[in-house]
């Protein structure tokens, strides 16, 4: 197990800026995903086509920073060869830039949605699902950002098991949209708009999870990938010995 104190002490002071500094870019890419998913919620919300415009703007950022990321982490394998929990950071990072420019992506479509809603001119059922499941996405972000920059295993996993409960809450909001289409088929279009939008947020929910999972392998040295909630829960806490007969359901993801 290892801790933010403990990552970054080596012999090379050079090697130690190095690391730090892949580190915090990445983070910085975290920070701008989260304003992306936040102003294009935001912009479909209050109707606001100038602020969607923004976040696509902001996607050739993004990508141009997944870029960076990982010609620095290239260079640190080839000069450094690091091992242990080095190595785990530089693949933990080099494996988070990916899902953080998807969760780009996905704030894109979002903001590409809230365009067309706004030349539609009329707000449709479902923002109150997109608002809902909006905060609660945003936050799973954040938190896996949080637990990354302060290697917090126990914050990754409470990210990890939050993702159940977006699952559960998107597929209830699309049985009430769909009900709706077809209580008033005038609607379809513009509600199919709001579905959309509710994949993408779903999906960023998705990534979030993902990156929280990076969290607990860089931090306990376990690929969690896979596992049901119990046994990740089980490596988190040191417990996994006690549990070893029981086994891993995948519906328990």
């Amino acid at each position: 197990m290892i801790s933010k104190e403990g990552l970054t002490h080596h012999i090379s002071a050079q090697f130690n800026a190095e690391l730090e500094e892949v580190r915090s870019h990445l983070l910085a890419m975290g920070g701008l995903v989260e304003k992306q998913v936040n102003d294009a919620v935001t912009a479909l919300i209050e109707a606001d086509s100038g602020l969607a415009q923004q976040v696509r703007e902001i996607d050739d950022q993004i990508n141009q920073m997944e870029r960076n990321i990982d010609e620095e982490c290239l260079r640190i394998l080839a000069r450094r060869q690091p091992a242990a929990s080095d190595l785990r950071l530089i693949i933990s990072i080099s494996k988070s830039v990916i899902d953080l420019e998807r969760i780009g992506d996905e704030a894109t479509k979002i903001a590409r949605r809230a365009i067309l809603l706004c030349e539609e001119g009329e707000a449709p059922r479902g923002y109150v699902e997109v608002r809902h499941i909006g905060d609660q996405v945003r936050n799973m972000v954040r938190d896996a950002l949080d637990a990354f920059a302060r290697f917090d295993a126990e914050l990754a996993l409470s990210v990890a098991q939050y993702d159940k409960i977006i699952d559960r809450e998107y597929k209830t909001a699309l049985r009430e949209l769909a009900t709706y289409m077809m209580e008033d088929p005038r609607s379809i279009s513009r509600v199919l708009n709001i579905i959309w939008v509710l994949r993408s947020l779903e999906r960023i929910g998705d990534h979030a999870r993902n990156i929280s999972e990076l969290v607990i392998y860089l931090v306990r040295g376990t690929d969690v990938r896979h596992m049901g909630l119990k046994r990740m829960k089980a490596e988190v806490e040191g417990t996994v010995d006690q549990i070893s007969n029981v086994p891993d359901i995948a519906d328990d993801k």
